[in-house]
């Protein structure tokens, strides 16, 4: 029981050293209940690339409309995942001590 905790655990805090293939790894490898924090971390440490991808894009569409639209759509890109990174970085690091903790 205290692996899983540890492994659950890791999974949040992989957001310091490998974001993406420690929960990947965990979630092939571990038991239901490591399987489900180490999903709910992958889909944690993506979401912020998937708000910056669609913001690119959204830029990108807008631009090839109307230049002048595109640069402040792009700043906003910016700032919004800038703030959604660093929400979840401090919410993994949250997660990570109190499932620990559990």
């Amino acid at each position: 029981m205290r692996e899983n905790k540890i492994l659950s655990s890791l999974c949040y805090f992989s957001i310091f050293f490998a974001p993406f293939l420690f929960p990947i790894i965990v979630y092939f490898l571990g038991k239901d209940e490591v399987k489900y924090h180490a999903k709910k971390s992958l889909w944690t440490h993506i979401i912020p690339y998937l708000i910056f991808g669609l913001g690119i894009v959204g830029s990108g569409l807008l631009g090839m409309n109307d230049i002048s639209h595109a640069g402040p759509f792009l700043i906003a890109t910016y700032a919004v995942t800038f703030l959604v990174a660093i929400y979840f970085f401090i919410w993994n690091i949250v997660k990570g001590i109190k499932v620990f903790s559990e």
